[in-house]
């Protein structure tokens, strides 16, 4: 593993207990940094103390957007060892979008050093009750200080670490989704598929309504027809209708989503027959009324697998499997998360264990 300068911190935080960890609301001790400047690359690559960047108010990214991010997790197995899941995948899901965004990319072995170097570093915070994880935020945010709108030419990318506790406090429990088609989320040509900022600011009307209105999550229709499935909140979707698992393609408005390739690729290795291809919400809500859906559920980083239990659509509600979690959701979710704890036999050597830093 490459060595990166370190300055150490003189005031380390008291390390939260697992049992009050949320998501995202504590930060490690330190931070991952490394410049990009036009003519010369990355470079100045260190781990400093977490604290504030000093940002220019006419930094573009303030103005014009050009930021990405991703996220994964480290996970403590039952043998105290360190590891993270699908790294490189992640990493370079992390140089799709710089590249969608007019940004430089990384090496994939640089990101990659940078993540082993600094959960290396932040081991201790490393949670040890089960469902807990330490997730990490790769971040490359545009730094040049000008008003205009063009790709900038300075970069900075740095990491951060959150200890976090498990999405599902009281086990796997299903959500009420909304389907609209008055909020949209991407359309093809634009950033969909790409992990950047915006995409998340797009979603909060979506969202605020959909919980206003009794729902945990919203579900998109895509932008052009407003009839096929797109993506739920954060996370890619899936159904079951019949003996027939079916999730929307890749095809330029969702994003590629780690855990839904992982799922895919679980669920086809035990014989069934998976489909992706574009579904509509009326084909869905007609097999919630017959009685053929068998499933639904969204898949991410946060929550691993979130079963859907109720959809709405046009002020119409279908309760999927009695409201309860199904069966192939539940053997997924306990399928990942026992590679990702090292519980289990890891075939397709998703993970990889994160070496000590002195």
């Amino acid at each position: 593993m490459a060595r990166f300068p370190i300055t150490r911190t003189t005031t380390p935080k008291q390390k939260p207990a697992d049992d009050s960890l949320a998501f995202g609301r504590v930060l490690t001790d330190h931070m991952f940094l490394m410049d990009y400047t036009e003519g010369e690359g990355w470079h100045s690559p260190r781990i400093l103390p977490y604290g504030p960047l000093s940002l220019d108010p006419a930094t573009t990214v303030l103005h014009y957007g050009q930021a990405i991010f991703d996220g994964l997790k480290a996970f403590r197995g039952a043998d105290d060892k360190v590891r993270l899941f699908r790294a490189d995948r992640h990493a370079e899901r992390f140089n799709r979008s710089a590249k969608l965004m007019c940004m430089p990319e990384l090496p994939v072995d640089v990101i990659r050093q940078s993540f082993d170097a600094l959960v290396g570093l932040e081991a201790d915070w490393v949670p040890r009750k089960r469902g807990t994880s330490l997730y990490l935020r790769p971040t490359i945010i545009a730094t040049d200080v000008m008003l205009g709108v063009h790709p900038a030419h300075s970069y900075l990318y740095f990491l951060i670490l959150s200890p976090v506790g498990s999405y599902y406090k009281e086990g796997v429990k299903p959500v009420r989704i909304l389907a609209t088609d008055s909020h949209v989320r991407a359309v093809k040509g634009g950033t969909g598929e790409a992990k950047t900022a915006a995409n998340y600011a797009q979603s909060l009307a979506g969202q605020r309504d959909a919980e206003a209105a009794g729902y945990t999550q919203v579900l998109y229709l895509d932008g052009v027809h407003r009839k096929y499935l797109d993506e739920v909140g954060t996370m890619n979707i899936m159904v079951k209708i019949g003996d027939e698992v079916i999730t929307p393609p890749l095809a330029g408005t969702i994003l590629d989503g780690v855990t839904r390739a992982s799922a895919l690729e679980l669920m086809r290795d035990w014989g069934l027959k998976v489909t992706e291809r574009p579904i509509t919400i009326d084909e869905v809500m007609q097999a919630g009324r017959d009685g053929t859906l068998k499933e639904m559920w969204g898949t991410g980083t946060a929550a691993v697998v979130s079963p859907v239990g109720t959809l709405g659509y046009k002020g119409e509600d279908v309760l999927i499997n009695g409201g309860q979690t199904g069966e192939l959701t539940q053997k997924l979710y306990d399928a990942i998360t026992a590679i990702q704890y090292g519980r289990s036999n890891d075939p397709h050597g998703w993970t990889s264990l994160v070496p000590a830093v002195d």
